[in-house]
């Protein structure tokens, strides 16, 4: 399983805002495209990050599913608009889970 760990840095005073814009309109966003999301995350050291994951069962499923939905009206009109100037920057790893990887729930983990 490939793991985005993502990290963002919001403008002051925006983590809130975000975190609700995230979980009522990005998270079934992202899902609705394909997308195994875990979070919003609040980071406990700095009141304006956020952390969060989404998985993909392989980096050609990654590339697919982003291409789709970034180049698409729900990203463009919907989401860009209001989320981006929330952002002040943000980061994001690629991983791959190893043999032994377990899910939350303590089980093996499989898309």
């Amino acid at each position: 399983m490939i793991i985005e760990v993502r990290r963002y840095t919001l403008k002051p005073g925006r983590r809130e805002e975000f975190i609700e814009f995230f979980e009522q309109e990005n998270r079934v966003a992202l899902r609705d495209a394909g997308m195994l999301v875990f979070g919003p995350l609040r980071d406990l050291d700095n009141p304006d990050k956020v952390h969060w994951m989404r998985a993909f069962s392989s980096l050609e499923e990654r590339d697919r599913i982003k291409d789709s939905f970034y180049k698409g009206p729900v990203w463009n009109e919907h989401i860009e608009p209001l989320v981006m100037p929330l952002i002040l920057h943000f980061e994001a790893d690629v991983t791959e889970t190893t043999n032994g990887f377990e899910s939350f729930g303590g089980g093996g983990v499989s898309l």
